[in-house]
């Protein structure tokens, strides 16, 4: 039996695997057509499974949005370049680029649970999860950089400034005008441990 014109061949799906192909499936239906997008048949459709295996795996569209939300942090914490653990101002957010083009259905659903939390406030508190974990690695690396304390202000400031260069060029492309940017944000981070270690 062919399958309809158009429609995705079906294909097994394991139980290990299978969540993580669904979850990464749902992260595609809402970064192209919004959360309104999510049901069980888009995903479904988006991962060549049935229906059934999509209500067997998460049982409620929740319990979906909260998963996807969940797989969306550990992708994003995973390859992003918010921590690179060497306290080198030099590698603050080297690679943001391209983890952008590397996953820009990644970054533009969480943009589009943003959008949709100012009209559904029961995401807002998945959506606190996944920036506090953005806010908590921002301010972790902070601190590694530059004397003295990072207060909270400082630490979302830097993660506001890296959050607009994302949307931009998930929008705009403009990778080299992204770069310059990063350059410049290093360059101020560099001058602001200077004038910290010359204070202490």
């Amino acid at each position: 039996m062919t399958e309809p014109a158009g429609r995705r061949p079906r294909k097994r799906v394991n139980y290990g695997t299978g969540r993580e192909a669904l979850l990464e499936a749902a992260v595609r239906v809402v970064a192209r057509g919004g959360l309104r997008r999510l049901t069980y048949r888009a995903v479904a459709e988006e991962a060549g499974v049935t229906h059934g295996l999509v209500v067997h795996h998460f049982g409620s569209r929740d319990a979906l949005i909260e998963e996807a939300v969940a797989h969306a942090i550990r992708s994003s914490l995973s390859s992003s370049a918010l921590e690179p653990g060497t306290g080198e101002v030099a590698d603050f957010s080297v690679g943001l680029t391209d983890m952008v083009e590397a996953g820009p259905d990644l970054q533009a659903f969480q943009y589009e649970l943003l959008l949709e939390a100012r009209r559904r406030p029961e995401l807002l508190a998945h959506l606190r999860s996944l920036y506090d974990e953005y806010f908590d690695a921002t301010r972790r690396e902070l601190t590694q950089m530059l004397p003295g304390q990072v207060d909270r202000g400082l630490s979302r400031m830097v993660f506001a400034t890296l959050e607009g260069l994302v949307l931009h060029q998930l929008v705009f492309g403009e990778r080299e005008v992204i770069d310059e940017a990063l350059d410049e944000l290093r360059s101020v981070l560099r001058l602001l441990a200077e004038r910290r270690g010359g204070e202490a």
